[in-house]
């Protein structure tokens, strides 16, 4: 060697700092580098090196195609050819255009030197070819050793077997008489053997090696290998003596998990080298990668087990179903709310097994949102079933027995109509007699006063009980009596019925209501306390001079009332609640009355029709409550014909 001009070329950094800086300039070579072909071709072209070493695939020209440049411009220097693709066909078709040798990757180091002092020296060519054969199908072996395992370690899940096939291709390749795997119990710090090759089977099973003052102890230490080849034997442990040892960690995620062993006990044997740890290298990163690999599972594994318990388990009944309503998975509380004990339902569809209309209607619609409704079951049972969205798995809904609920709210209602009624009679008295005390006497302004304050409190105390009764009739259904009604008509009498109180505050009451829209399916005089309540609520919260809109309007399957004012507006904390029963919202001027029932007995009028209310609202900017009701269809409604033509609301 006398400083001989190598061309490096690779567009892998790493490598090319590898082989520059650790393997040819320490041998003395001078080294200039490229990381792609083009840029090589020009400078062999002009710094004409001794050698050009070149990665087959890179970015511009291709190792061979440069190679073929360069011969197609004259020049020949030595090529050596590297690439990761180890395939039979390759490599001949590389010494087949004229390239000197053929090194498969990863590349050792001291075979990228021998490759390079037997391209630079005079020997016969045939001797050269020769002794580049020999190493190319040295390594197009090793390689084929190594897909094999990779393929194993990629197609099971069963970590013994993976790694018997590990220390198995470690013997292979390294011509070793043992091969060993050791794993670190980090309970006991002792080493165990998992996996062995040509070891008797009770050694395997009893080996026990401590980690603090042992050779492959040291490895755990310091995650570097362990290479010995000495003529006199090494006592691994009592009775295990060796002549020569390779011991490479198993790396993973900056920690040792163990080490990966090939040993000859008899003397004379194989002695390792520096090239044998190479291969070895990439068998301990297989085995770490099968460890890790089998660790997740079973993590996994365990995980899957504990939330399947806790699902079983669980008294609220699970569905989770995929977006044809396919079953994924449901629980044992769901299975027995739908008399599915027992039955295999898995990738069954939901609506062909149950036979509840209350939770195909759930899913019949596409959900964005969390949505809920509740589902009554043939035994009588209610549940409280919210429906979410699970982005690329489907939909789960998640029922909850509200059975007890529902009858405590059964018996507080019958309670309240029961106590409502009875205060009527009493109260109807009181306001009687305060009517007929001017007639007894005159009163002074004082007494005058406080007959005031009495008939204000007895009015108050009326509506709430009539407000009350209403919600109690609505909830127990007995306004069954539904017909073909006109939309349009029913809100234009409870305008009217209004429209003095709007005046008498100064405000614009403007009406936007079809003539003759399609009937919607209802009871007309709770349809008209639907709009009557609506736009009570916005001339009450709406200032003098304010504006309120009502509009009807109609889809394909529906009609649409719309009340719309300038008032207050409700904040948004107070939304979700402002249909709950006796809720008032926080910003409600003290001097406007109510009972916090008008919305409540709205949504129950409305929800009784088989429609939906929401509201829209900024504070200071007013509202707009939105009801949808279905469209009249006479195949889907049992109307009488004699009634189905009736339009009023009377």
């Amino acid at each position: 060697m006398s400083g001989e001009r190598i061309l490096l070329v690779d567009d892998a950094r790493e490598v090319r700092d590898f082989l520059a800086d650790v393997v040819l300039r320490p041998a003395g070579y001078s080294v200039v580098t490229a990381n792609d072909g083009e840029t090589a071709l020009r400078l062999a072209q002009e710094r004409l090196p001794d050698l050009i070493l070149s990665d087959m695939q890179m970015p511009g020209l291709t190792g061979l195609a440069l190679h073929a440049a360069l011969a197609a411009a004259g020049k020949r220097p030595p090529f050596i050819l590297m690439s990761a693709e180890s395939s039979k066909e390759l490599s001949a078709r590389a010494l087949k255009a004229g390239v000197t040798a053929f090194l498969a990757k990863p590349v050792d180091a001291d075979d990228v030197l021998a490759a390079i002092r037997q391209a630079l020296a005079p020997p016969p060519a045939a001797r050269s070819l020769g002794t580049a054969t020999l190493m190319l199908e040295k390594k197009v072996r090793q390689l084929e050793t190594l897909q094999a395992v990779g393929r194993t370690l990629t197609s099971s899940l069963d970590l013994d077997k993976v790694l018997s096939r590990v220390v198995e291709a470690a013997v292979s390749l390294t011509g070793a008489e043992e091969g060993s795997l050791l794993l670190l119990d980090e309970h006991t710090g002792e080493l165990l053997m998992r996996a062995a090759r040509n070891f008797d089977d009770q050694f395997v099973r009893t080996f026990r090696l401590r980690s603090e003052d042992s050779l492959a102890g040291q490895v755990i230490r310091t995650g570097q290998p362990v290479i010995l080849g000495v003529d006199s034997p090494t006592k691994i442990k009592t009775a295990y003596l060796v002549h020569s040892l390779i011991y490479m960690p198993l790396r993973m995620h900056g920690r040792v998990l163990g080490v990966l062993g090939v040993d000859n006990r008899q003397q004379g044997g194989r002695t390792f080298t520096e090239a044998d740890k190479a291969p070895l290298a990439v068998l301990a990163d297989f085995a770490a990668v099968a460890i890790e690999n089998a660790q997740a599972y079973s993590r996994s594994d365990a995980e899957r087990a504990k939330l399947d318990a806790i699902l079983q388990e669980t008294e609220d009944g699970v569905v989770v179903v995929d977006d044809a309503n396919r079953i994924v998975l449901i629980n044992r509380a769901a299975r027995a709310a739908f008399n599915l004990d027992g039955a295999n339902v898995e990738n069954q569809s939901l609506g062909n097994l149950v036979n509840n209309n209350d939770l195909r209607g759930l899913l019949a619609h596409v959900a964005v949102h969390t949505s809920r409704a509740e589902l009554t079951l043939d035994d009588g049972r209610v549940l409280n079933a919210h429906l979410t969205p699970i982005a690329g798995i489907g939909r789960a809904v998640v029922m909850q027995d509200i059975t007890h609920l529902k009858q405590l709210d059964r018996i507080k209602s019958d309670f309240v109509t029961t106590v409502s009624h009875d205060l009527r009679s009493p109260l109807t008295a009181i306001l009687g007699y305060v009517e007929l005390l001017a007639r007894v006497g005159p009163l002074n302004d004082q007494q005058t006063d406080f007959v005031r304050r009495v008939r204000y409190s007895v009015n108050a105390i009326t509506s709430l009980i009539t407000d009350l009764l209403d919600l109690g009739r609505v909830e127990a259904g007995f306004d069954t009596q539904k017909e073909a009604v006109n939309l349009s008509l029913v809100v234009r009498y409870a305008v009217e019925g209004l429209s003095n109180r709007a005046e008498a505050k100064k405000q614009k009451l403007a009406t936007k209501l079809p003539p003759t829209p399609p009937p919607v399916y209802g009871n007309p005089i709770r349809l008209r306390q639907v709009a009557s309540n609506l736009l009570d609520n916005a001339i009450k919260y709406t200032p003098e001079g304010g504006a309120i809109m009502v509009m009807v309007q109609e889809t394909e399957d529906q009609e649409i009332l719309m009340v719309q004012d300038s008032g207050v507006g409700i904040a948004l904390a107070d939304q979700p609640y402002i249909f709950d029963k006796f809720y008032r919202a926080k910003g409600v001027p003290e001097n406007v009355p109510g009972t916090g029932l008008g919305l409540s007995i709205v949504k129950s009028i409305v929800e009784n029709h088989g429609g939906r209310i929401w509201v829209e609202s900024k504070p200071g900017e007013g509202s707009l409550f939105t009801v949808v009701l279905p469209k009249y269809k006479p195949e889907e409604s049992p109307v009488p014909a004699a009634r189905a033509a009736k339009t009023t609301p009377f």
